[in-house]
């Protein structure tokens, strides 16, 4: 399986970024290995000094496909969840100031927790879904799919015209605004509309 990601993917999180809001969906992969295993805390790495959080809706293809037309691409997935993209942020704007890719500081191991998965059809309107990330108590990040660039089905079938998606598949469709950094002892907890699908201790 394999872990694609979208970036900027908000135009307010672009903007906090100091980042141009794309024209179409900015593209990257984890490995799998950036998964972290179920009820394991996220270690803080030694290679970073900035790690941020970056809460996103994550969809699982249940289906094997290839330039999916836009009005076909719901029938690949029935699951959703939430998951974190965690960033080393001072590794990213080095890498991105030599003009380097950004593996590094967004595919590192357990860099992308998942929670648990969610039947679609428990919701009424996927277009109009919020989910939420709280740091220590605290809503940090506030999200919502109404305010994405590109839908859930556009992000489905622009990959497809560039990579086959597998059964197993994730795709992280993008952060709002609102990230900051993390630190040792932190807990977080993320909700999928009401539904709290994730708590995540940092050590």
């Amino acid at each position: 399986m394999k872990i694609i990601c979208i970036g900027r993917n908000y135009a307010a999180h672009a903007e906090e970024l100091n980042n141009p809001v794309p024209k179409e969906p900015v593209i990257f992969l984890k490995p799998d290995t950036a998964l972290l295993p179920k009820k394991m805390p996220f270690f803080y790495p030694s290679f970073s000094k900035e790690i941020n959080f970056e809460v996103e809706l994550v969809i699982k293809i249940d289906r094997v496909g290839k330039s999916i037309p836009e009005k076909f691409a719901h029938k690949y997935y029935s699951e959703l969840t939430v998951g974190i993209d965690f960033t080393a942020r001072d590794l990213q704007q080095n890498l991105k100031e030599k003009g380097l890719p950004w593996e590094k500081a967004k595919a590192f191991d357990g860099s992308a927790p998942v929670g648990k998965f969610i039947s679609k059809d428990k919701f009424e309107n996927l277009n109009d879904l919020s989910f939420s990330l709280n740091a220590n108590g605290e809503q940090k990040q506030l999200g919502n799919t109404s305010n994405m660039l590109n839908g859930i089905d556009q992000i489905i079938a622009h990959i497809s015209q560039y990579f086959t998606l597998k059964i197993g598949d994730l795709i992280f469709t993008g952060t709002p605004k609102g990230v900051g950094p993390i630190a040792i002892g932190d807990h977080f907890e993320c909700f999928l509309e009401e539904e709290k699908v994730m708590d995540l201790k940092v050590r």
